[in-house]
C-alpha cells in the first residue's frame, strides 16, 4: 500500500568531506512538496557519511530513513535497496554530491497530475561550487520526445533517454515490471535509462534546470580507470540483453545498435585513449572484437553516420581495421596537438 506521495532515494558512499553530503541533504529535507520521504542508503561508507545520515534521521524522523548496506553494491545496488523500501506513489533519485531546487518535485509531480504522465523530467545545470545560483544549463530530453509515447518517440528515447536523476517515476510501473538497476558496477544509468523509458506510456517535461550537478575532483566523470572502461563494456552488453529480454530489441534494432555503439564503443574508445596513461593494445583489440561480434555493420547505421563527426568516424574505422595502427596514430596525433597548444600558450 502506498502511504505517501513521493519517495526520494539517495545512494551514499563516502560523501562526508567538504560539506557535500550535508548540502545535498539540506536541499532534500526542505522540499516544498508535502507528504514525502527520503530514503538514504549508505553503501558501506568508510568515512563519516553514515553518522551524518543518522543525524538527519534523528532530526527528521517522520520523513528521513537510513538503510545501511554492509556490502558495497555501488550506486545501482543502493538504489535497488531504496526502491524496495519506498512507500511513495512517485519515486525520484538524487546523487549524494548533487542537490535540487526547493520546488523541484512539487513542479514535476504537479506536471504529472495535470497531464496524466507517468514519468516527468526537467533540465539540470552544472556547477563547481555549492550554490543555488543557476550554473551552466544542460538541457535534457527534447520536447519532441514528450507526450503520449508512440513508436517514433520511443526510438528517440532509446537513443537519448537522458539522465535518470532529473526525473520522477510512477512507482506502480517500476513494481509491475520489476525494474531495477545493475549492481556492483559503474554507469548503471546508461543501461537502465533507455530500458526503463520503454515501459512508461506518457512522458512530460518541465523546461527548467531544477537539478544541480556538482562537478568536483571526486566526480565519476573526472576519473577514468580500467575498471570504469570495463564497466562501460559490461553495461553495453547488458543493455542489449535487457532489450532482448523485454522484447524491445526487434522493434528498435537500429536504435539499440546506435546506443550500443555509443556506450560500448565510441565513448569507451576515446575516454580510454585520453584518460588511461598507458593504453594497452589488448584492450583495444577486445573493444574491436566486441563490436564485430554484436554489430559488425555498426558504421553503416544511419544514426551513427549523422551523430559522430568526420574525424571520430575516421579514427573508429582505423581502429576497427587495425588496433595497432590506431594506437600508434592516435598517440602521435595527440602528441603533435599538445606540442602545438604548448607553443600557442608560450606566445
Amino acid at each position: 500500500m502506498q502511504l505517501m506521495k513521493l519517495s526520494i532515494v539517495v545512494p551514499v558512499y563516502n560523501m562526508a568531506a567538504d560539506n557535500k553530503l550535508r548540502f545535498c541533504l539540506d536541499s532534500l529535507v526542505n522540499q516544498s512538496i508535502a507528504d514525502y520521504e527520503i530514503i538514504a542508503v549508505d553503501d558501506a561508507s568508510t568515512d563519516e557519511s553514515l553518522e551524518i545520515l543518522r543525524e538527519y534521521e534523528s532530526h527528521y524522523p517522520w520523513k528521513f530513513k537510513v538503510i545501511q548496506s554492509y556490502e558495497n553494491v555501488k550506486q545501482g545496488g543502493a538504489r535497488n535497496k531504496g526502491i524496495a523500501a519506498a512507500r511513495g506513489k512517485w519515486i525520484g533519485f538524487v546523487d549524494s554530491d548533487d542537490w535540487i531546487a526547493p520546488d523541484m518535485y512539487e513542479k514535476l509531480i504537479d506536471k504529472a497530475e495535470k497531464t496524466g504522465a507517468d514519468v516527468v523530467g526537467c533540465d539540470y545545470c552544472m556547477v563547481d561550487t555549492q550554490t543555488m545560483r543557476i550554473g551552466k544549463l544542460m538541457p535534457n530530453n527534447t520536447m519532441d520526445q514528450t507526450g503520449v509515447l508512440d513508436h517514433e518517440k520511443y526510438k528517440k528515447l532509446v537513443m537519448n533517454p537522458a539522465s535518470m536523476v532529473i526525473k520522477v517515476y510512477l512507482k506502480a510501473v517500476i513494481d509491475e515490471n520489476h525494474l531495477r538497476f545493475p549492481e556492483k558496477t559503474f554507469y548503471e544509468d546508461n543501461c537502465a535509462s533507455p530500458i526503463w523509458m520503454l515501459h512508461f506510456t506518457h512522458f512530460e517535461k518541465v523546461e527548467e534546470p531544477l537539478y544541480y550537478y556538482y562537478q568536483h575532483d571526486a566526480s565519476t566523470v573526472h576519473e577514468i580507470s580500467m575498471e570504469k572502461c570495463e564497466a562501460r563494456l559490461l553495461m553495453g552488453k547488458r543493455l542489449i540483453e535487457e532489450a532482448r529480454k523485454y522484447g524491445f530489441y526487434k522493434f528498435y534494432r537500429q536504435e539499440f545498435e546506435f546506443a550500443f555503439s555509443k556506450l560500448y564503443y565510441m565513448n569507451t574508445l576515446f575516454t580510454y585513449m585520453l584518460g588511461i596513461k598507458k593504453p594497452r593494445l589488448g584492450f583495444l583489440k577486445k573493444l574491436a572484437d566486441g563490436m564485430r561480434q554484436e554489430f559488425p555493420d555498426f558504421q553503416e547505421n544511419i544514426y551513427y553516420q549523422s551523430e559522430f563527426d568526420k574525424e571520430q568516424k575516421k579514427l573508429a574505422a582505423m581502429h576497427m581495421q587495425s588496433p595497432l595502427k590506431f594506437l600508434i596514430y592516435f598517440k602521435l596525433l595527440y602528441f603533435y596537438r599538445n606540442q602545438i597548444r604548448g607553443r600557442i600558450k608560450k606566445g
